[in-house]
């Protein structure tokens, strides 16, 4: 399956909650949401139908996927492995799509969206312990150091973002240097740390049917 290319607002009105695939557009009145909480669609306004615990388990799904921005194969691989550790399934999971270097570099904020740190991170404008890694599911560990490429730091997205993303917040388990463009992970996230409303035993519940 080919990755979604079409409107990312149609995504967002479709789960009913902001899901930030738009970077600064999502934290002004043109939001989607804000104008139009619908479902897309000529019947989006209309009476909506009974949904079985199967399509609240699946509606759950799609949102995490969709956070994140990863392919069915990836989300399931991920939940595969997160269902393998000790500990609570849910939990891991959300702590491994966390620990995924384009959703490092988006919450450090050197991106306005997980879409564009995806992007920075394949055309190589981040380092790792001071290598580049150009693969966004590369997964980060406490104690490593995620900085912009010397060439990249003057780019006006990056800059842009970095200020953005003072008023956005930085999370706890990170630490963010904006003047060097360099940040580190403190620790592993912990639930709290993860601030969208999502219910991931209702995933849970679902690949386990």
């Amino acid at each position: 399956m080919a990755r979604y290319r079409g409107p990312v607002c149609r995504l967002c009105r479709r789960e009913g909650m902001k899901l930030f695939l738009k970077g600064e557009r999502c934290y002004k009145e043109k939001c989607a949401i804000e104008r139009r909480n619908a479902p897309p669609g000529q019947h989006g306004m209309g009476r909506r139908r009974k949904v079985r615990a199967y399509g609240l388990q699946l509606r759950e799904k799609q949102k995490l996927r969709r956070i994140y921005g990863i392919l069915e194969g990836q989300f399931r691989r991920t939940f595969d492995e997160a269902n393998r550790r000790k500990g609570v399934t849910g939990d891991t999971l959300l702590q491994l799509l966390e620990l995924r270097l384009d959703n490092v570099v988006y919450s450090l904020g050197f991106a306005t969206s997980r879409t564009q740190a995806r992007q920075l991170v394949r055309h190589g404008h981040v380092n790792v312990d001071a290598r580049r890694v150009d693969i966004p599911s590369f997964r980060v560990r406490p104690g490593m150091e995620i900085t912009m490429r010397e060439k990249s730091r003057k780019n006006p997205h990056i800059m842009e973002a970095v200020e953005f993303a003072q008023g956005r917040g930085i999370p706890p388990w990170l630490e963010l240097e904006a003047d060097a463009f360099k940040g580190k992970v403190l620790e592993n996230p912990s639930r709290e740390d993860i601030r969208f409303p999502i219910q991931e035993q209702l995933i849970v519940e679902l690949y386990s049917r």
